[in-house]
């Protein structure tokens, strides 16, 4: 049997937090979802088992809650900035171990982190970044996945077609590596080594520093 998911906690249930919030419960864990506002809560009540309304910028509010029992918090609080920054501050305070927090822009992200926030995301900055990327055509998915580090599947460049990947000099001359290839006509990627030897019908799944990931599919 696969362990139990961490136990989570989730301030705010905007489009943010209720999806974030749903795919937890989808996937299994324990979650405790906090709005201020009865109507939202309401709304989630059948979908969440735990969904209460409280105000968690009130420290006697998070403690009657529990919210100190938690290992992992997410707060996903929208637009209130002094909400999603003293709600964090709180959690710090409490002792919460893995504090994550929705950051509006960079600034806030910033801010968060300095009150205590471990991970901040900024969901409308990456999503843009992604579909960016996507609309330019230079690649077929990519996804950031710290703040210089990314993952992105394109088609691959000439000078790598032909050639087994031990012996094209590819992470010497780009400072990338190709992690898995699907090869064309396939459904599903699997894993490259010094043998795999790239067609111009594979997609290559790529990872490396966000410079260098850009300037190689830009160069191909």
């Amino acid at each position: 049997m696969a362990d139990r998911l961490t136990p989570v906690v989730v301030f705010g249930l905007g489009r943010f937090g209720t999806a974030l919030a749903l795919e937890l419960v989808r996937r299994g864990a324990e979650v405790l979802a906090v709005d201020r506002d009865p109507v939202v809560v309401q709304r989630l009540a059948g979908h969440i088992g735990q969904v209460v309304v409280a105000d968690s910028t009130d420290r006697e509010a998070l403690e009657e809650l529990g919210a100190q029992d938690f290992d992992r918090a997410v707060v996903a609080i929208g637009n209130d900035q002094h909400a999603s920054i003293l709600t964090t501050a709180l959690l710090d305070e409490l002792g919460v171990e893995s504090i994550w927090a929705k950051g509006l822009d960079r600034q806030h992200a910033r801010i968060l982190r300095r009150v205590g926030a471990h991970h901040v995301v900024l969901p409308e900055e990456e999503m843009g970044q992604r579909v960016a990327h996507l609309v330019s055509g230079e690649v077929s998915d990519y996804l950031q996945v710290s703040r210089d580090w990314v993952l992105a599947t394109a088609r691959p460049p000439q000078d790598l077609v032909g050639v087994p990947l031990g012996e094209s000099g590819l992470r010497r001359r780009h400072r990338v590596t190709v992690v898995s290839v699907k090869p064309a006509g396939a459904e599903e990627f699997t894993y490259a080594d010094a043998s795999t030897t790239l067609t111009y019908g594979d997609e290559i799944l790529l990872a490396g520093r966000t410079a260098d990931v850009d300037r190689f599919v830009r160069s191909r």
